[in-house]
């Protein structure tokens, strides 16, 4: 499986916020879509991602400040990067060894979507019950 099927499945909605916003209004907007993480953009281009870690760590060190610090000065900025052809189990090889929950989907210099831990684990999931629907089909057939 292709992570572009996965986003074709799931969607390319891609929930972003600007260098300059607060982490406090990362914190809304991270409630309000329902998601973990939001990919940090400087007009079109990508310059980091802010996750529920980042602003996790943050209210550990300067619980006090997450109406002042930007999002710039809290997100990550070395990002692990996806492309659309790479497979699922070459995701699941890089979010392991990196540690990360969420990947940006990157074609050349364009965001195209977002994979989360969550996606590959449903994809897993969907696969493991059509194999299971397929052997149970031939093993079904050989019995009759």
């Amino acid at each position: 499986m292709k992570i572009h099927e996965m986003l074709g499945r799931k969607g390319q909605v891609v929930h972003t916020i600007g260098r300059g916003e607060t982490v406090s209004q990362a914190v809304r907007l991270l409630v309000n879509h329902g998601v973990g993480s939001l990919v940090v953009v400087e007009g079109k281009a990508v310059a980091g991602i802010i996750t529920e870690r980042d602003v996790l760590r943050l209210a550990d060190r300067m619980p006090d400040r997450l109406g002042t610090v930007t999002v710039d000065e809290a997100m990550t900025r070395e990002l692990v990067l996806v492309t659309p052809g790479d497979d699922v189990a070459h995701v699941m090889e890089v979010m392991t060894r990196n540690r990360v929950r969420h990947l940006p989907v990157m074609e050349g210099d364009e965001l195209v979507g977002i994979i989360s831990i969550g996606d590959v684990v449903n994809e897993l999931r969907r696969d493991a019950e059509s194999e299971n629907e397929h052997l149970k089909s031939y093993v079904q057939g050989m019995v009759r």
